[in-house]
């Protein structure tokens, strides 16, 4: 029989022979078929890089794993192919070192890698190659295959022809090579089997035990105390549509009992519909003979949870065709919805135990006076008024909330008033709080530890909290401080084997300064989908928000369009105006305009006027000829140029309303510097003012991002 592989023949005869003897070894030898494949994957990897004299950094070692990093992330490969190029590596690499002998496995990495063949001949071989299925070699009586000493010297000799070629070759510009990868990638048809190599992986990253050539029903795996298993090819009564018993992709269990079945599909199945007919179908044909794993009965369904997925990560604009999509059957009123991730086997236990209606009744019967206590948190009237009005959102099942509140009125302290009761009352079990900065996470790392609440006890004596340098939560915690920034990349950029947040972690969310960032997706048109990375049309910082399966409380003082397009119109305003006629806040006095000749007139250097320059590979100062006349504005000087009279002139007018010796008296003032050295400037010539003062050393001060380690 003729191998898949032989299309490659013309272009990569060495790719078609090692192909070929790994088709040939996968039934009397799956180890040496799997070590084929691997070696298969390497030298697509190292043809790629030759192709496009595509250089290693030098901080970076020279390994196939950081070889396939470095293609994802510049966008050289999609991120289903490196999962495919790290699936054939680790199973080269366990045939290499650990004896491994699967034939399930060898049979699920075989059309992978014929699809990844399939995918280099069209960009970098014959570009005009069409697609053609995959058939898995049947299973000969012959004698085992054995590579003899002419084979290895013929594929060694074919590999070499193979890597000349690339060597050879022109690189194309990486925009063009770029977009031709991601055409090619966006069309490669991709199969249930692959499907199920990324649930597995999915599964295993929240916390589930997943593998499915290994923990599958036929091979005697059974649910057992203590592990959280995701079973393959769990068998079923019949199902209507199918006169032969059915079987479930996956079966989930925690322990020993049964919580969710999941159905995987192709990645072109729009998957929606899928939830409401075979997932269903399935819930309700759990077998009579594994009634021991059951937790109950809903109406006639057997199983609590049912989850469908292609493989597709989760867009807003393919909703029907990406995403997890997830019902809960315990309420025939529970509509099916589509998430961005899987649940953790905690997640999962804890929706068991979730009682929303009880926590809201809590929460409605909990005082508000310890909140006012003299001796505790003492929170003021409209901060008060700012926790009843999202107590009263989440009781009416808002699932967000907006909390406009001036900058200096305590919007910290407000928000630990409102954590307190919510984990006082048990309407949540655990907050995200989510900044886009570290120093506002460990100001309010430094709120939890200091502020006393009741009993003279502190937020963080009371509950588990984690904070900015942790990355996963645990079954005790009750609060987690996070930048988005961190989350993003625990979330998004996470290797494949790497443990991530479930999308089931919290089930409040809390955003400070939510005007910044969380901006909506794009629209993505129809015919982009072949050669967009679906990725580019997602806000990074949305798609945190959207990631987790929580309630959003978002706190700003300054809402954006974009902030009430995502989480409502204000459930409570208290705005700069009130605060400082209440007192809260003292106003601003009327702005000073300072108008100088070179503010108004700019700078004007002629063609071929000598200029001293800051040269930034060596920080010294260098000497140039204009070759054009350059006209540069108010709004460049301090970064593109340096005017130190221009500074002085402006420094020595602001002095005469500062009173650096008196803060006590007259307040603090700042001034905002354009850049880092502009500040150093701003700093020196201030010294210089007051020099004859005799002030202490430390009232003029730097206090920018580059100074104390950022604090």
């Amino acid at each position: 029989m003729a191998s898949n592989f032989s299309f490659l023949r013309t272009q990569f005869p060495g790719l078609e022979k090692t192909g070929e003897f790994a088709e040939r070894y996968l039934y009397s030898d799956s180890n040496s078929c799997l070590f084929k494949l691997g070696l298969l994957c390497e030298d697509i990897v190292n043809k790629m890089f030759d192709f496009d004299n595509i250089a290693m950094p030098y901080q970076m070692k020279d390994t196939l794993v950081n070889k396939i990093r470095l293609l994802e992330n510049e966008e050289y490969i999609t991120e289903d192919l490196a999962r495919i190029m790290h699936r054939l590596r680790l199973g080269g690499n366990e045939a290499r070192h650990e004896g491994t002998d699967s034939l399930q496995k060898a049979k699920l990495l075989l059309p992978q890698a014929y699809s990844l063949c399939e995918w280099f001949m069209q960009v970098y071989g014959d570009y005009t190659y069409q697609h053609q299925e995959y058939h898995l070699p049947a299973e000969q009586s012959e004698a085992a295959f054995v590579e003899t000493a002419k084979d290895k010297a013929e594929e060694a000799r074919l590999r070499k022809q193979d890597n000349e070629k690339a060597q050879q070759a022109v690189p194309l510009p990486h925009k063009e090579r770029s977009q031709a990868n991601l055409q090619a990638a966006n069309r490669r048809p991709k199969t249930e089997a692959e499907t199920r190599c990324l649930i597995d992986e999915q599964l295993r990253q929240v916390g589930w035990e997943a593998d499915t050539t290994v923990l599958r029903y036929s091979k005697g795996c059974r649910p057992v105390k203590g592990r959280n298993l995701a079973i393959a090819e769990w068998p079923t009564d019949k199902v209507p549509g199918n006169e032969e018993k059915g079987c479930a992709d996956y079966a989930l269990f925690i322990g020993e009992k049964l919580v969710g079945i999941i159905e995987a599909k192709k990645w072109d199945t729009d998957i929606s519909s899928v939830i409401s007919y075979q997932c269903k179908d399935y819930a309700r044909a759990v077998r009579q003979c594994d009634a021991e794993y059951l937790l109950g009965q809903w109406q006639d369904f057997k199983v609590p949870f049912v989850f469908a997925a292609n493989g597709r990560p989760y867009v807003q604009q393919l909703q029907i065709k990406s995403g997890i999509w997830f019902a809960d059957l315990r309420q025939s009123g529970n509509m099916p919805r589509a998430m961005a991730g899987w649940p953790s086997p905690l997640g999962l236990k804890e929706m068991l135990q979730e009682n929303t209606a009880e926590g809201n009744a809590a929460l409605d019967a909990l005082p508000y006076d310890f909140l006012q206590d003299e001796n505790g948190l003492h929170l003021r009237d409209y901060q008060l008024k700012a926790v009843q009005a999202v107590d009263n959102a989440v009781r009416c099942g808002k699932r967000t909330a907006l909390l406009a509140m001036a900058t200096g009125t305590g919007k910290t302290r407000t928000v630990l008033g409102m954590i307190y009761r919510f984990l006082k009352a048990k309407r949540f079990k655990r907050i995200l709080f989510l900044v886009d900065r570290n120093a506002l996470g460990v100001q309010a790392q430094d709120v939890f530890k200091e502020v006393k609440l009741e009993s003279l006890q502190t937020l963080d004596q009371i509950y588990n909290i984690k904070e900015l340098t942790d990355k996963l939560i645990d079954a005790e915690t009750a609060v987690h401080v996070a930048t988005v920034q961190g989350m993003m990349k625990r979330i998004m950029y996470a290797e494949s084997e790497e443990r991530i947040p479930a999308v089931s972690d919290y089930d409040l969310i809390i955003i400070d300064e939510a005007h910044r960032g969380y901006i909506l997706d794009k629209e993505m048109a129809e015919a982009e989908q072949l050669y967009r990375d679906q990725r580019d049309y997602q806000s990074k910082y949305r798609y945190v928000l959207d990631y987790f399966n929580a309630v959003k409380i978002a706190l700003t003082a300054t809402p954006a369009l974009q902030t009430t397009e995502i989480f409502g119109e204000p459930v409570y305003t208290y705005t700069y105006r009130e605060a400082v006629l209440d007192g809260y806040l003292i106003d601003h006095d009327a702005p000073h305009q300072l108008t100088t000749k070179l503010s108004e007139q700019g700078i004007q250097l002629k063609r071929g006027d000598t200029v001293k320059y800051i040269n930034k590979q060596t920080g010294e100062l260098d000497t140039a000829y204009l070759d054009d006349d350059v006209q540069l504005d108010v709004d460049q000087f301090n970064r593109k140029v340096i005017v130190p009279e221009f500074n002085k002139a402006v420094l020595a007018e602001i002095s005469k309303n500062l009173y650096p010796d008196a803060p006590e008296t007259y307040g603090k003032t700042l001034i905002y510097a354009a850049t880092d050295t502009h500040a150093d400037m701003i700093v020196s010539m201030l010294q210089e003012l007051y020099a004859k003062d005799n002030l202490d050393s430390d009232a003029i001060m730097k206090i920018t991002g580059s100074v104390a380690n950022g604090d």
